[in-house]
């Protein structure tokens, strides 16, 4: 059973919105109810991580780390 919500989205957004549908062929409906699935699914449920959790150019660390104080790799 569905249940009908009234939300006031800025302009901009719906803007967004509607382009998104229109390119992909959905139904902002569609589009709206599978972002909210997406961020509130259930606990538990998330993907297993298969690689790095943090992405991007990072300093790297050194090679031996016990010649190294943790606190300064973390914190610098």
């Amino acid at each position: 059973m569905a249940v009908r919500t009234t939300v006031e989205i800025p302009e901009p957004l719906h803007d967004r919105l509607r382009q998104r549908a229109q390119q992909s062929g959905k139904s902002m409906r569609s589009l709206i109810v599978r972002a909210l699935e997406e961020v509130y699914s259930e606990p538990g449920k998330g993907k297993y991580v298969t690689g790095p959790m943090i992405t991007g150019p990072g300093k790297s660390g050194p090679a031996f780390p016990e010649d190294e104080n943790p606190h300064d790799l973390v914190f610098s």
